[in-house]
Order: structure tokens, then C-alpha cells, then sequence
């Protein structure tokens, strides 16, 4: 530990050399400050990025640059209502994402933060493969033929955490064989939603919110109602079987499209699957680099 302090008072004498800040001073202690306030912002961001914290963040920023249009034009009505509306738009979003923060706090004080704490180079992304699809696929056509009511969240972008943990933990591979067995009638786990992440199973009689949209019909129960929500306030793809009927409907970005077949399912489960997300540098460079190959 010393040895490193005393690298880094050499290279900060080093660097003085050559830099010069007329009545700026700096320490060591504000290299380590400055280090410390860098990772703590960026978990702050990567927490704001996996919640639905990270669409509120972006209207933040829309408002911000509105704000500062207004102020370079002198729009005195604008800016006074920004103003006024600042500490009541702070109280609500504590408000909206209480849950997100109370979790957020629980991994403060959890062994998970001191784990996580330099893992700034690592992505976090999961995808499924194509046995993945396959398997999902071959599961909602069978229940469908024998009118078994099925609900199934495939995460994307956005984790769904707070919904997982109104569930039962399953962690498991994804198979037809599993799904089918999770909604078996009168089986522990057939009521509610399975969330999927990536190739496993991760929970199972989740909660979802339901969506009060007027544009969907009154006749759609619970489960597609529930499969609407959560595309509503995510970006994952939901897909229901119907127990009345047998049929099988996709939920995507607050619409559903019912009674679709295996090949426009697999369609949309692929069209998930290759999804471009931020990468940083190399692996980004070697993904495309398979891909063409």
C-alpha cells in the first residue's frame, strides 16, 4: 500500500512538471477523492440504466436542455414554473421509484456491493440461443393444444428485478419439459409468471402490473392484461396461452398481437435475441467480427 502511495505522489510530482495551474494544488487525497466520487457515480448510473429509472433519467435530460432553451431565450413564465415545480418533481420521483431505491440501499448495506464494487469492466448482458427459442417455441404450442394457460416474460435491456422477487426461486435451465411442468394445473408454481433471463428460468408466480390502457378490449383477462403492463413499463417480450382457448399472443411495447403462429413467434424471439446493445472497445469489435464470419 505504501509502495502504491508512493508511485502515485511521484507521478502526481511528475505530471506538476509539466502542468501548470496558477493557485491550484493537488494532493493525493484529491486523486482519491476524485477515484472514489468516478465509481460511485458510475454504479449510480449503472443502477439508474438497469431499472425503469433509466427512461425517467432521459426525460430528465430532455427537460434540462428545454430548460436551458428557455433560459438562453429569457422565457421568464418557463423558467419560474421550472423553478416552482422542482422540489415537488423531486418528492415525486422518491415516491415513484421507492421500490427501486429501497433496493438500491438494501445492496449498499448487502455483501453483494463490495463484490460488485470493481466489476466496471465486466457486461452484464445475457442472451439466449437458438435452443433457447426452440425450447420456448415447442413449450406454448403444446400447452396450447391441450388449453394450458401459460405466462412468459423473457427479460431484455431493462431487469426485472422488483418482479422477481414476488416470486419463487427456480433458477433453472429453460426447457419445454420445465415450462410445461410450472403450469400444469393445480401445481404449486402454475399461478402467476415465469420470468426468463437469458437461458434459465429465474422465478416463477411472479406479479405483474396489469395495463389499464382503454384501447384493449374488455373481453382479455388477467393474463393478457398482466402481459401488457409489463411491456409498458419495460422492454421485455411477454407471451401468453390462453386457457380458454389455447391460443398463443405476444406482448411487445404495449401492444399484443393474438393468435400467432410458431414462425412469427420465433420471429420476434430472434429479433430479441439480436438486438444491438452498447459493448465497450474489443468485444464489441469481436461480436461483429463473428457475425460476419
Amino acid at each position: 500500500m505504501r509502495s502504491f502511495i508512493g508511485m502515485l505522489s511521484a507521478f502526481v510530482d511528475k505530471a506538476s512538471t509539466y502542468i501548470s495551474i496558477p493557485n491550484i494544488s493537488i494532493s493525493i487525497i484529491d486523486i482519491i477523492e476524485i477515484l472514489i466520487i468516478s465509481v460511485l457515480f458510475y454504479h449510480v448510473l449503472v443502477w439508474i440504466k438497469n431499472t425503469r429509472a433509466w427512461n425517467l433519467f432521459k426525460g430528465i435530460i430532455v427537460i434540462l436542455i428545454f430548460v436551458l432553451v428557455a433560459a438562453f431565450f429569457q422565457m421568464n413564465t418557463i423558467l419560474w414554473l421550472a423553478k416552482n415545480t422542482l422540489d415537488i418533481g423531486l418528492l415525486a420521483v422518491v415516491v415513484i421509484f421507492q421500490p427501486e431505491l429501497r433496493h438500491a440501499l438494501e445492496n449498499l448495506g448487502g455483501k453483494k456491493f463490495f463484490g460488485n464494487l470493481f466489476t466496471i469492466g465486466r457486461s452484464e448482458e445475457v442472451k439466449f440461443s437458438d435452443k433457447t427459442i426452440d425450447e420456448l417455441v415447442k413449450a406454448c404450442f403444446a400447452m396450447g393444444k391441450v388449453k394450458t394457460g401459460a405466462l412468459i416474460v423473457i427479460e431484455d435491456s431493462i431487469r426485472l428485478d422488483e418482479y422477481i422477487r414476488t416470486g419463487i426461486d427456480v433458477d433453472g435451465l429453460l426447457t419445454s419439459q420445465l415450462l410445461i411442468n410450472i403450469f400444469e394445473k393445480n401445481t404449486p408454481l402454475h399461478d402467476g409468471a415465469v420470468i426468463v433471463r437469458g437461458d434459465r428460468v429465474v422465478s416463477a408466480t411472479c406479479y405483474l402490473p396489469l395495463s389499464d390502457s382503454l384501447r384493449l378490449s374488455k373481453d382479455l383477462g388477467t393474463r393478457h392484461r398482466a402481459a401488457v403492463g409489463i411491456s409498458e413499463v419495460s422492454d421485455s417480450l411477454t407471451i401468453v396461452v390462453s386457457e380458454e382457448t389455447g391460443k398463443v399472443s405476444v406482448a411487445m411495447k404495449g401492444d399484443i398481437h393474438h393468435d400467432v403462429d410458431a414462425d412469427f413467434l420465433k420471429k420476434q424471439l430472434q429479433f430479441l435475441q439480436n438486438k444491438t446493445y452498447e459493448a465497450k472497445g474489443i468485444e464489441l469489435l469481436r461480436r461483429r467480427l463473428k457475425n460476419e464470419k
